[in-house]
């Protein structure tokens, strides 16, 4: 992740989620998760050794959706046995078909979903991204999205578009 993603995604934590601890990127050796469980996305490690998973959402957001989160975070607080937050960050146009409410669970963790105004465009390139970084393959609907991204943003955004879909295109083909 670059100074400029950082920087904007801490910004959103902080503006977004409330969240004003200082954070760094988590070391990669430390969030490897067990086999199966989602990667999560960009993961940081604030000055008291907690965890912040902060996320893009471009799917409805609903019960499995929910249990992912779920699951990555008592899996992370299973290993390091420190707390856990999940921040999921939406665009406007998806739908969220869960309620807030408490969930039991042994590890000590919270979930926070917020509506985004940002364009869906960059939403997608930054969760590919992630997956890219995080070494997560990626699947037939990522490939259409990273196709479709020079096709759905704005005509101004059209080139940058363009150059990161053929970096990606290139770096998977």
């Amino acid at each position: 992740m670059n100074k400029t993603e950082f920087d904007y995604k801490t910004r959103t934590i902080k503006e977004v989620f409330s969240d004003t601890r200082k954070i760094c990127i988590a070391p990669k050796h430390e969030i490897m998760l067990d086999e199966g469980v989602h990667p999560g996305g960009d993961i940081f490690k604030t000055e008291d050794g907690e965890y912040i998973d902060f996320e893009t959402q471009l799917k409805d957001f609903n019960a499995e959706e929910l249990a992912k989160y779920v699951e990555f975070a008592e899996n992370l607080y299973e290993k390091h046995q420190k707390k856990v937050s999940v921040y999921i960050l939406c665009p406007k146009n998806i739908n969220v078909n869960v309620r807030e409410c408490p969930l039991k669970s042994d590890a000590d963790f919270k979930i926070k979903l917020a509506c985004s105004q940002d364009d869906i465009c960059h939403l997608i390139l930054n969760r590919i991204k992630n997956k890219l970084k995080n070494d997560v393959a990626l699947d037939c609907d990522d490939i259409n999205a990273v196709e479709m991204l020079p096709v759905m943003c704005n005509r101004h955004e059209r080139n940058y578009f363009r150059v990161e879909s053929i970096k990606i295109l290139n770096m998977v083909y």
